[in-house]
């Protein structure tokens, strides 16, 4: 029974060692799915969900690779010192050749999917890679990391099913992007307090007035990004409508409530606790989809 055990507690090590709940950031692939209006297209959708489960597995050898380097600042961090290979619970060998099996086989089954897709899951592993190694050091560069990565997630799915993207569209994406990232740098501060510099060293360089001023700045952005998004002639010609404005409120009401949380709840360290358990955003999601499926597709 003991060994049972030890089996069961080791294969769920390895799975949290994975960060299945940080998935929820590689939905973004579907964006070009949704607003292409091939979401009931079959030709379009099984490649859109290969992209999806082939980014799960390179973000997942990232993570790996990520957490091995980091293992011992991880361990003065009040909730990463439970992360598997910080506790000591998964060794760092087999999770560094897991990591390499992994990103190897996300990129040759990339290329395989479709050339220029494949190019660029490979430079996503290039810049995650580089951001373990070297890049997370540089204070303002890592978090214009971090929004990088959710930026080729998005141009990722549109190149897997061949459909173009809106250029505003993107540009919103950049900047929701350093909203979250930002936010996360914010909730860590408050965290670990004077520990901060200690576990990231980047940290001592970021205040909370600072990144309070910045996330200010990227929330702004967004919100007038997206607007023109919905205004653009290039969108009300493509579905033939300017109703797209009217999910503007969804769009204040989700970055708003987040901020809220961010402020009152510090949960800004792990947004898919707020996508995943906030009932308000879940709620606002959902009216979000089903008003953008209204106005695109009936």
């Amino acid at each position: 029974m003991g060994r049972m055990r030890k089996s069961a507690a080791s294969l769920l090590d390895w799975s949290s060692a994975l960060r299945p709940k940080q998935w929820i950031k590689n939905v973004i692939v579907f964006a070009g799915l949704f607003f292409a209006e091939d979401i009931s297209d079959v030709h379009k959708i099984i490649p859109a969900v290969l992209a999806f489960l082939l980014f799960c597995m390179v973000s997942s050898g990232g993570y790996l690779i990520n957490d091995v380097l980091d293992r011992k600042k991880d361990a003065l961090h009040p909730k990463k010192k439970q992360r598997p290979i910080a506790s000591g619970r998964v060794p760092v060998v087999p999770a560094l050749a897991l990591a390499g099996i992994l990103l190897l086989a996300g990129i040759g089954l990339s290329l395989s999917l479709r050339f220029s897709f494949g190019v660029l899951i490979l430079c996503y592993v290039i810049l995650t890679i580089s951001y373990s190694l070297l890049l997370k050091r540089i204070i303002i560069l890592d978090v214009l990391v971090i929004a990088s990565g959710f930026v080729l997630r998005a141009i990722g799915g549109t190149l897997a099913i061949e459909e173009a993207i809106s250029s505003w569209l993107i540009i919103c994406t950049i900047f929701l992007s350093l909203f979250l990232a930002l936010t996360k740098r914010r909730s860590e501060i408050i965290a670990l307090g004077e520990n901060a510099a200690a576990v990231r060293k980047t940290l001592s360089g970021y205040s909370p007035q600072f990144l309070d001023q910045m996330i200010n700045t990227a929330t702004a952005a967004c919100l007038m990004s997206y607007s023109l998004y919905t205004l653009d002639s290039n969108t009300v010609a493509k579905f033939g409508t300017r109703n797209l404005a009217f999910t503007l409120p969804f769009v204040i009401y989700g970055l708003f409530r987040y901020l809220f949380l961010v402020h009152h709840h510090n949960i800004g360290e792990s947004p898919e606790v707020a996508l995943l358990h906030d009932m308000p955003i879940i709620l606002c999601m959902i009216l979000y989809v089903g008003t953008v499926t209204a106005i695109i597709y009936l």
